[in-house]
């Protein structure tokens, strides 16, 4: 693998020569990415954004911010992948709010679109940018009182990024799953862009047992998805009495997040009650997943957020009841999981519930701290993936932040990896 970046150097010499002549149009370029966090106390929801100091991952919350999600209790958002739009879900509004992000890192709301169903939970982006993937806890007809199985609603991405009407699934708009979908992400594009892709969906099932649940995306020869999606081999969605009934891979006792990494070879599941991640070979033919030898693998306790660095080296865990990010090693042959030798566990604020690696350097991590109304900053060392503090850590934000997304600055190029 390779990765690459565009331009900077030569960008930083213009722009310095440029400040030392008095003049300013450069000065932008010192903002590194853009940190967006949502928040939950006020009704409607909250966006607080930050801009990333390029030398120090200081952030400093934009001008205007924080701005209203338009909705309340907004739980996820997820940027498109050129960094231009975000769309954010307000649980309680069942709804996705569409945002375009300026070019000075303010976002200004653009469209609102109600889910199928009710209570979304989480949403992802292919990474192509063409269709936009929630999960909503209840199917038509179930609510609090009368609860059910879940459901995804499967958005086109219009070419000016507004949504279009949900892709049908027979007479449906939807696609059934099974019961507490919490989680969803979708492989990436590998250097065969015309190959098949997956999408998986955590299903904190009581019984039997919690699952992954595994789907193919088809795609056109020029690697764009078909808009549809199909259970793979592992995955059964079947309908008993009426009501959808799921299964998959089995996975721990409350999974809670899910991540891929770059090279869309292994896939990584947090467990909240068991205090580990469940390490998984994403088989060629099918998206099957299969239990790494060596897995599972310890973390902080209450692992509710996870990622992994650009770069597919290193990956890190936000735990809520321990107030700490878990940082680990990935072997690049295997897939397994070591604790870093730099900083195996690193406090940051209170009660973090997502994490985030801004993905221009891919060097300074984000935590969203719900107990404590802050944003946390740390910076990576690239040799070992060890975290410390950035400058000021931690930034205040607005009250019960819920999630963390970043986007590059369009004067920055994002980190890149050849698969």
């Amino acid at each position: 693998m390779k990765l690459h970046t565009i331009g900077r150097v030569a960008k930083a010499t213009i722009c310095s020569l440029a400040i030392g002549l008095g003049v300013t149009a450069c000065s932008r370029d010192f903002t590194l990415a853009y940190v967006y966090t949502t928040t939950t106390k006020a009704s409607p929801g909250l966006i607080n954004a930050y801009g990333v100091d390029y030398q120090t991952g200081a952030l400093l919350q934009l001008a205007d911010s924080p701005i209203p999600s338009g909705g309340r209790n907004p739980v996820g958002l997820v940027p498109t992948p050129n960094g231009k739009f975000l769309y954010v879900i307000n649980r309680d509004d069942s709804n996705v709010v569409e945002f375009a992000v300026g070019t000075d890192g303010k976002l200004y709301a653009q469209n609102t679109y109600n889910v199928q169903g009710s209570f979304p939970t989480a949403l992802a982006i292919d990474p192509t940018g063409n269709y936009l993937y929630v999960t909503s806890l209840y199917q038509p007809g179930y609510t609090t009182a009368n609860p059910g199985p879940g459901l995804i609603t499967i958005f086109p991405i219009k070419s000016d990024n507004s949504l279009g009407t949900p892709v049908a699934n027979g007479s449906l708009s939807y696609f059934p799953i099974g019961n507490n979908p919490v989680a969803i992400i979708q492989s990436p594009v590998t250097s065969n862009v015309a190959a098949t892709r997956y999408l998986y969906v955590i299903d904190q099932e009581a019984s039997p047992n919690a699952t992954v649940l595994g789907f193919a995306v088809p795609v056109s020869s020029a690697g764009i998805p078909t808009g549809t999606i199909t259970p793979n081999a592992a995955t059964s969605i079947t309908t008993v009495a009426g009501v959808t009934v799921a299964t998959g891979t089995k996975v721990g006792v409350t999974p809670s997040a899910i991540v891929e990494d770059p090279t869309g070879k292994w896939v990584y599941v947090a467990d909240k009650s068991l205090n580990e991640v469940f390490g998984f070979v994403v088989q060629g033919t099918g998206g099957l997943l299969t239990p790494m030898v060596s897995s599972p693998f310890t973390t902080g306790l209450l692992p509710v957020g996870i990622t992994i660095d650009p770069r597919g080296l290193y990956l890190y865990t936000a735990n809520y009841n321990a107030n700490t990010v878990s940082a680990f090693v990935i072997n690049t042959a295997t897939g397994s999981l070591s604790g870093s030798s730099g900083s195996a566990s690193t406090s940051v604020g209170t009660g973090p519930t997502c994490i985030t690696i801004e993905p221009a350097r891919g060097i300074y991590l984000f935590t969203s701290n719900a107990l404590d109304n802050t944003v946390t900053g740390e910076q990576l060392d690239p040799h070992n993936g060890g975290l410390k503090q950035v400058q000021n850590t931690p930034f205040a934000a607005s009250g019960l932040p819920s999630c963390a997304v970043s986007v590059a600055n369009g004067s920055h190029p994002t980190q890149a990896l050849d698969n």
